[in-house]
């Protein structure tokens, strides 16, 4: 029984080289791009041959790939981020050579959303939870900023505005005083400064004579 698995093996072994041998090769070339965009390259592509199992050629960093394969072959593109793609040599292949550029498309996958939260453990989160200092509502904070001591304190570190510096009743006196007449007459220190002169011209009349 063991030496008739060895030949049956040994048969499809040679079966499957004879007729690997009997297929024409073909000089297989192209360039590895995007399914969006033929002017977006795919470089470093993986190209595995199915069919043989053991070649295994990657695309230049320009999406660029050329080697040789039988027809019929089955060719395997993958590569990081992008869904993998199946090409199979055809059959009767003009001057034994092959163009074509394939396309792959973007693999997407959808991540389960994740929260990072800033506490290692439970005990953190309550500890942080227990000193936290809720912050003042509007109220509060108008309520604040209106006590004496605030006032003060913006009163003596904020300049005074033009409507705080502004006196109406200065502004009419200085008004009334620059366009007002002043009488002598009425003024006693003009009297007293007239008898003054007076008297002095007198003296000086009697010292004359």
């Amino acid at each position: 029984m063991k030496y008739l698995f060895g030949i049956l093996f040994l048969f499809f072994t040679i079966t499957a080289f004879a007729q690997n041998s009997e297929r024409p090769l073909v000089q297989f070339s192209g360039v590895t791009h995007t399914a969006d965009s033929m002017h977006a390259i795919v470089p470093y592509v993986n190209i595995t041959n199915v069919t043989t199992h053991k070649q295994v050629y990657i695309a230049n960093y320009e999406g660029y790939f050329s080697f040789v394969a039988h027809e019929l072959d089955t060719l395997r593109f993958s590569s990081v981020g992008y869904s993998p793609v199946i090409v199979v040599i055809p059959a009767k292949v003009v001057h034994q050579s092959l163009i074509m550029n394939v396309s792959l498309k973007p693999q997407i996958f959808n991540l389960p959303a994740v929260r990072v939260f800033p506490w290692a453990t439970t005990d953190e989160f309550r500890k942080d939870f227990l000193s936290l200092k809720i912050a003042d509502d509007d109220l509060e904070i108008a309520r604040k900023n209106l006590t004496p001591a605030s006032i003060r304190a913006l009163e003596a570190s904020l300049p005074r505005s033009g409507y705080e510096s502004f006196n109406p009743m200065e502004m009419h006196n200085n008004i009334v005083n620059s366009h007002s007449i002043t009488n002598p007459l009425l003024n006693p220190f003009a009297w007293g400064s007239l008898i003054k002169d007076i008297a002095a011209g007198d003296k000086s009349s009697a010292s004359s004579r």
